[in-house]
């Protein structure tokens, strides 16, 4: 399954190659929520809030109201994942910080958002640079990988979310080996993203039981939307 991404950076919506550097930028949200319709999952990520640097909460809610939108981009509270579910998003991504302090992996802060907004309606963000888990705007990193980390997080989640960042943007395709060896892992559902570039890598992907999250192909064109 294919699943277009809609991501927000001072309130539009943009493309950046590897988390960094701005490709493409669109103002035109009534295009592109016209356009994706017909998809049964839509990737909406607030790349302000990832980033620590504002919010397009406003965006976020006109947009979650009109598709069926999994949402990230700073949900790092129990409260504000309620309060993005109760704003219209069908499931809400976290990431960042399920990583951090001694233990590296969070399961206590997990299990809380699983237990107040259910685990069917989570989706747990592990991507990597350069092997390891990348966080806050993919700025800093953890000593882990994630083979390391899927497992202890599995319990808590509907799906997993890993974006192998030194391909985003660069339409250079997925590494295929990495989305076999994630399948192993986890039974959860997988969704990957990072230089996905064309209907036959989706396919690929599809037959091992793995989605695809595509942008950069999607906004210029390569993939039809």
């Amino acid at each position: 399954m294919l699943i277009p991404s809609i991501d927000l950076l001072g309130g539009r919506i943009v493309q950046l190659v590897r988390g960094e550097t701005l490709k493409l930028a669109f103002d035109d949200f009534e295009y592109w929520i016209g356009r994706f319709q017909k998809y049964p999952l839509v990737q909406l990520i607030d790349l302000d809030a990832a980033m620590r640097q504002g919010d397009n909460g406003e965006l976020i809610t006109r947009i979650a109201k009109r598709l069926p939108c999994q949402v990230g981009g700073g949900i790092g509270t129990v409260e504000k994942a309620a309060a993005v579910l109760s704003a219209g998003a069908r499931r809400v991504i976290v990431g960042s910080a399920l990583f951090g302090g001694s233990e590296l992996v969070n399961t206590r802060f997990a299990g809380a958002l699983a237990d107040a907004v259910g685990m069917e309606r989570l989706v747990f963000s592990v991507d990597t640079k350069k092997g390891k888990v990348a966080v806050k705007g993919w700025k800093d990193q953890v000593e882990l990988t994630a083979d390391e980390a899927l497992p202890q997080l599995e319990p808590f989640c509907a799906a997993f979310l890993y974006t192998h960042i030194d391909r985003e943007g660069t339409m250079q395709g997925f590494p295929l080996e990495v989305a076999e060896r994630l399948r192993q892992i986890t039974r959860r559902q997988l969704i990957v993203a990072g230089g996905i570039r064309e209907q036959a890598e989706i396919d690929a992907l599809d037959t091992i039981g793995v989605d695809a999250v595509a942008g950069m192909a999607v906004y210029s064109g390569v993939l039809p939307a």
